[in-house]
């Protein structure tokens, strides 16, 4: 194993945020709204930082391209599924969550084995999505440590997400199936 570089410091704090999932979840399922919010917004500044540093630098990697991505939907799908057992957010949304990202998987994992291979790429519609959900989070953490939202901006927030959540799941089937289908031919 060789001696850590410099260009290796985008990686690590990827690896960092991975580690964080784990006390974001104790932290939601504790209850201790506070603490988890301190700990997501920890994530959220490390995935800025990694993006910065790996582009500012040009220290962009396969392994960056593939961990980043895993990171973020670590820490977000762990907290879609917390802050449902705990029925701070519907089920049935977390449920519509999972599922697109589930079926994208699936997709993916299809497309590699019978196409070939791939280069993931989020679509606007897709990075609109994860910021939806991303603030959905925040705000109803912050709801349960403080309540300072209006229950018609939580629900507002809630089916934006499902919107999103569908039409960015839409969007990989057209755009996925539309390659395949050239790709194959």
């Amino acid at each position: 194993m060789g001696a850590l570089r410099a260009r290796d410091i985008p990686n690590l704090i990827t690896l960092l945020r991975i580690a964080l999932v784990l006390p974001v979840v104790w932290a939601l399922l504790r209850e201790r709204y506070p603490l988890a919010l301190w700990l997501f917004a920890v994530a959220g500044i490390s995935d800025g930082l990694d993006g910065f540093l790996a582009k500012h630098f040009h220290w962009t990697s396969r392994l960056g391209a593939i961990l980043d991505p895993i990171a973020d939907k670590l820490l977000l799908v762990s907290c879609y599924l917390c802050l449902g057992w705990l029925e701070v957010l519907p089920l049935w949304l977390v449920g519509v969550v999972l599922g697109r990202d589930l079926f994208i998987l699936a997709g993916a994992t299809a497309y590699h084995f019978l196409i070939g291979h791939y280069d993931p790429a989020p679509t606007w519609i897709s990075k609109t999505n994860t910021f939806a959900q991303i603030v959905l989070v925040i705000v109803v953490v912050l709801q349960q440590a403080a309540e300072p939202f209006s229950t018609h901006f939580v629900l507002w927030l809630i089916y934006t997400v499902l919107a999103t959540t569908v039409t960015s799941g839409v969007d990989y089937v057209w755009t996925w199936g539309r390659m395949a289908w050239v790709n194959r031919s």
